[in-house]
């Protein structure tokens, strides 16, 4: 049995520059070691992220999370065995004590958490994939259809677009790496089609690796990706997706796409009529993070696969809401949202046991760290959600997918793919 011999954090970069959290947790079969993501456009229901609020990193430094690692959770934490993970995140949650993760802050939580579940398929001799698919209980592994966000807007671009991603979904390829080789060529041909439309600053990429291009109407992007996609012969392979991020054009009532101010109703017909229009398949956060009801219409007036991000927080309580109310199809799965892998894996439980789509996702603050990847296979999410083919912090998931593939030869999820 392998004993947690150390448990050491500090403070590293993510990929905008910002402080994060790393954990290293030492056994009797080695280090393992894991990393925390963080995300611009975030909800309110949001597990606490700690923050210094200091002069270094104008406010961002968090070495109060790396104190409460190496000062409060290793001292309980050593001698224990990593293999328990729900013991291992259930003390976890004990010391921290409070609902939102306030006091010990969920980035310190969830560095532990994660580091462990690593140093639990290493003691095991097992791949972090088959340690996550053995504590979920999943019955079979698969490859999942990466959501390549190659478009960006709102927070996560400098441009005027208001949605926040345009993403392209390969659901009809062969594997993943086909999927991937799709995703890859649809990327270098926009990035031909905007440079020539615009020249190279329409080039510049975003937080997650899409370009953001001067496009100020909604249509335009969808346009301009849809005419790639033909021209490359993929129109009966590839599917769109965007991710609204709506709380952030949300104001006073009314929600404001273009400058011009829409009721939610208003808002729900633009939906309906984008998805008439082009191969719009996946829609994320359509409308403010507490509206309940206004996803449940389009979930039940649409055959669109309607995502929860900001309205789920990958929070079982939220998740019981949006089940009872019927209000989306899908669950976007991030674990910085909650705080332990343990708390993740009841997320995903409940959105399978209700026959939704769960899409594990990045956030667009992120670092090299690959968790996710094994994340996805370990539960068999149909999809993920890692950004564009290019900057290494996005590839570094897409990457571990293609060798846990080769490793596998499991099935890639695009061959069964529907919307609930």
């Amino acid at each position: 049995m392998a004993k947690i011999l150390s448990v050491q954090a500090r403070q590293i970069l993510d990929s905008r520059g910002n402080p994060t959290v790393e954990c290293d947790i030492l056994t009797s079969a080695g280090l393992a070691r894991a990393s925390v993501p963080s995300g611009a456009s975030t909800g309110a229901h949001e597990a606490w992220e700690l923050r210094d609020h200091a002069k270094p990193f104008f406010g961002q430094s968090v070495m109060k999370a790396v104190e409460n690692i190496n000062k409060k959770i290793a001292p309980k934490i050593k001698g224990k065995n990593p293999a328990d993970q729900r013991a291992i995140d259930a003390l976890l949650l004990a010391l921290d004590g409070t609902e939102n993760k306030q006091k010990l802050g969920a980035n310190a939580l969830l560095a532990v958490s994660l580091a462990n579940a690593r140093a639990a398929a290493q003691a095991a001799h097992i791949p972090l994939y088959q340690h996550i698919k053995d504590v979920s209980g999943t019955k079979k592994i698969t490859l999942p259809i990466p959501a390549l966000n190659i478009i960006n807007g709102g927070k996560h671009a400098g441009n005027t677009l208001d949605i926040q991603e345009y993403m392209i979904l390969p659901t009809g390829a062969k594997s993943f790496a086909h999927a991937l080789q799709m995703g890859s060529e649809i990327y270098h041909a926009l990035k031909q089609k905007l440079t020539a439309d615009f020249g190279k600053i329409a080039v510049n990429v975003g937080d997650e690796g899409g370009f953001a291009p001067p496009y100020t109407c909604v249509e335009e992007p969808l346009e301009a990706i849809s005419s790639v996609i033909d021209k490359l012969g993929y129109s009966n392979e590839v599917k769109l997706g965007i991710d609204c991020a709506a709380s952030t054009y949300w104001k006073g009532g009314k929600y404001y796409l273009e400058g011009k101010g829409m009721t939610a109703d208003e808002l729900l017909h633009f939906y309906e009529n984008l998805a008439e229009n082009y191969p719009l398949i996946s829609i994320e956060d359509p409308f403010m993070e507490d509206d309940f009801e206004h996803f449940a219409e389009l979930t039940r007036h649409s055959e669109l696969q309607v995502v929860g991000d900001d309205l789920l927080c990958t929070n079982p309580r939220r998740i019981n809401a949006a089940i009872a109310k019927r209000s989306c199809n899908a669950l976007l799965l991030k674990v910085n949202q909650i705080g332990t892998l343990t708390e993740a894996l009841r997320a995903a439980a409940l959105a399978r046991e209700n026959k939704w789509n769960i899409m594990a996702s990045h956030r667009s603050g992120e670092t090299e760290d690959p968790f996710i990847a094994d994340l996805s296979v370990g539960l068999a999410s149909p999809l993920i959600k890692s950004g564009a083919p290019a900057r290494g912090e996005r590839l570094a998931k897409y990457n571990q997918l293609l060798r846990i593939e080769e490793e596998t030869k499991a099935p890639y999820a695009g061959k069964h793919f529907r919307i609930p």
